[in-house]
């Protein structure tokens, strides 16, 4: 029997790519550094993606003068490190621990044009960087941004999207402009190509592919846009993981071994579809008005259009009544779409918001249907309850009640929140507790991203899946929940190992009603692969992820949400990559603030580890001990400016690692305050150094 999906255990390499940001000076006024040069180099693997962004700007004004660095980030992205040159000399931005600064500069914040076409050019998750330093008159200044991305992934084909049309902001010609984009991969590459540009050279030898192209003094008007597709069959046991030296593992307990893989259902005609019973739960409230419910009814409509032939759908409407398309689910028949399409054009805005009773009425239509069949609702509102049952954990329970009296099992909620006056807590608990994901939108995404996540859960091929390992060698896996598996979709499983031990994994689900298994062997590395440094980033950014779902469980100033966001604040700061809760910041008179893996890969100076770290209440500093020693010596803590708050004396003793406690005090015993701090001790004549983070 072919399986119905395969694994693979893929190395998630770097994609370096130079796009446009933007250098910002008055926002009121219109004034921001001229654009000179721009590269896009990139190098992928698969559909992970690690992006540099650079950019060279140009000082046109008659005096010296400070910039606030935009970029269009995309929401699936993380920034891992930003630097800058000014006047000839390079920089790099810290790691803060606190959210990044959105205002524009200027008076007011910015004049109702210019300002609106800055955030419209820099898109819905932009990143911000205040840069302290004044560029001189007549100078240059490049800023060189790297992040992590996902690459869109659908059917076998991946798509790549820099935003690069800088007309908007700058109608002049940039000196240059070059694009580089390799491409290596296990599976054969069957096609690729620059569907923006033309002009590109493109070679392709099955596994590698390289497309470049180059300007010179023209106009950045387009974006950049490329495709390429993998071969459909060869989805094959990759298995690619790295082993990390102990100097550059010592931001938490989970093991010095890191892994990725992917898990694909073949999307050939040979796996077969599972059927689903399928209802759009659609907010047609007041607030809803002009373009929102335009878009509301154009995204039903696309949903109805694309059912398939034995799917049964219904579809709810609420604002403070709540009414169904039909009583039950029907079948995706000709007659019964067309009915729907013409219920989805009859929808209009007003009213209150009634979510309490649009679940009543959904969930008990799913009353009957076996575990043969997907149970999928689609839900989205754009505010909050003001009728019905209005409280979070009163609709919670409803939905718990409504569950558990109509004996439906394995329903799965997907909820979408639009604009900023949405419970982000109510809807990311009715997702996460009922084998769903929840996503925060902006007023103009609902169209797009609705109609979008439709298709990737349209196909449904094996359900209540699950991960283990055998032995238990392998652990904190992210998602922490796997999602049903869906035909010409990824996921993407990520985790952390001790030992390089041989490893089995076992991934089950349910496919037509019967349980269904599959087991893997892995092979983990045992030692550090080059280029594989990627992962531990990875790992980081797929933990805070799931931390960052879990602390809308919670009121925002709740006990519980300050301690989860204390934990990815640190996980930031450690890994370097950033985070919801964190920004770069330019800290040019004290030393930069930088993951302490990329820390200890300098090798500057010998490195001190400690455990845990980040720490609340203590941590185990560990010297490492060349011979024996047997005298006092002194471990020194150290602010980010160098200065020493406390001196630790110790007693050394035989060569091996030494292990000192600190409990986080200042040389008065008082307890510092949460930050970056540093250790030092002198052996031999060699400084030895390591970072220490206190939530």
């Amino acid at each position: 029997m072919r399986p119905l999906f395969t694994i693979a255990l893929v190395f998630l390499s770097y994609l370096t790519s130079f796009a446009n940001g933007i250098c910002i000076v008055n926002a009121e006024d219109g004034v921001y550094l001229h654009l000179k040069q721009s590269t896009v180099e990139v190098t992928a693997n698969g559909q992970i993606a690690t992006v540099t962004a650079t950019q060279v700007f140009f000082n046109h004004l008659e005096e010296a003068t400070q910039a606030k660095y935009g970029f269009p980030l995309s929401a699936t992205a993380s920034a891992t490190s930003l630097r800058w040159n000014n006047n000839g000399q390079w920089y790099e931005a810290a790691f803060s621990p606190t959210p990044q600064d959105t205002t524009l500069p200027g008076p007011g914040g910015g004049g109702p044009s210019f300002a609106e076409q800055i955030r419209n050019y820099l898109g819905d998750s932009p990143l911000y960087f205040d840069l302290e330093q004044e560029v001189p008159a007549g100078g240059m200044l490049i800023v060189e941004l790297t992040y992590v991305d996902l690459l869109p992934y659908a059917f076998n084909r991946v798509e790549f999207f820099m935003p690069n049309d800088y007309t908007s902001l700058q109608e002049e010609a940039l000196d240059e402009q070059h694009f580089r984009f390799e491409l290596h991969s296990e599976r054969a590459i069957e096609w690729i190509g620059l569907l923006s540009h033309s002009g590109a050279a493109v070679t392709n030898d099955g596994n590698t592919a390289v497309v470049e192209w180059s300007r010179e003094q023209e106009a950045a008007d387009k974006d950049f846009q490329l495709q390429y597709e993998l071969n459909a069959t060869e989805l094959g046991l990759f298995p690619f993981s790295t082993y990390l030296p102990d100097s550059a593992a010592n931001c938490d307990e989970h093991g010095r071994g890191f892994f990725a893989f992917i898990v694909e259902p073949d999307p050939s005609e040979n796996t077969e579809v599972i059927d689903k019973v399928f209802t759009l739960i659609i907010d047609r409230s007041g607030s809803m008005s002009g373009n929102k419910i335009i878009q509301a009814r154009d995204a039903a409509s696309f949903i109805v259009n694309n059912l398939n032939a034995g799917d049964r759908f219904n579809l709810v409407s609420f604002d403070d009544q709540v009414r169904s398309f039909q009583p039950g689910h029907v079948l995706a028949t000709a007659g019964n779409r067309q009915q729907a399409l013409n219920y989805i054009a009859g929808l209009y805005a007003g009213g209150s918001t009634n979510i309490s009773g649009a679940f009543s009425q959904a969930i008990p239509q799913f009353q009957g249907y076996g575990n043969d069949l997907a149970k999928i609702i689609i839900f989205f509102t754009d505010g909050r309850a003001t009728a019905g049952v209005t409280d979070t954990e009163g609709i919670l329970q409803g939905i718990q009640d409504a569950l558990v009296v109509n004996e439906v099992e394995d329903l799965s909620i997907f909820t979408f929140g639009i604009g900023n006056d949405v419970n982000k807590q109510l809807l990311n608990r009715i997702a996460t507790d009922n084998l769903g994901l929840a996503r925060f939108l902006e007023n103009d995404e609902l169209e797009a991203a609705i109609s979008n996540f439709y298709l990737t859960v349209k196909n449904p091929v094996l359900l209540n899946t699950a991960m283990s390992f055998s032995p238990e060698a392998i652990t904190e896996t992210y998602p922490a929940n796997l999602p049903n598996l869906f035909k010409g979709q990824q996921l993407i499983v990520v985790g952390r190992y001790e030992e390089a031990v041989p490893v089995t994994a076992h991934f089950s689900g349910k496919a037509f009603g019967q349980p269904v298994s599959y087991d893997y062997p892995l092979a983990l590395a045992g030692a550090s692969v080059d280029g594989y440094q990627f992962l531990p980033r990875l790992w980081a950014k797929k933990k805070m992820e799931q931390l960052y779902s879990e602390y809308f469980n919670y009121p925002e100033d709740s006990p519980e949400a300050m301690a989860i966001e204390e934990t990815i604040i640190g996980i930031s700061l450690c890994y370097g990559v950033i985070s919801p809760f964190t920004s770069f910041s330019d800290d040019t008179e004290e030393p930069p603030v930088v993951g302490v893996f990329e820390e200890s890969l300098r090798e500057e100076t010998p490195s001190l580890m400690a455990s845990p770290n980040p720490f609340r209440t203590y941590t185990l500093i560990r010297i490492p001990l060349k011979r024996d020693f047997f005298e006092t010596g002194i471990l020194e803590i150290l602010s980010v400016e160098g200065k020493v708050l406390a001196e630790l004396h110790i007693q050394l003793g035989a060569a091996g690692i030494q292990e000192v406690r600190w409990d986080g005090a200042g040389r008065n015993g008082e307890p510092l305050p949460p930050g970056v701090y540093y250790c030092r001790i002198v052996l031999d004549g060699k400084v030895y150094m390591g970072k220490l983070i206190k939530h």
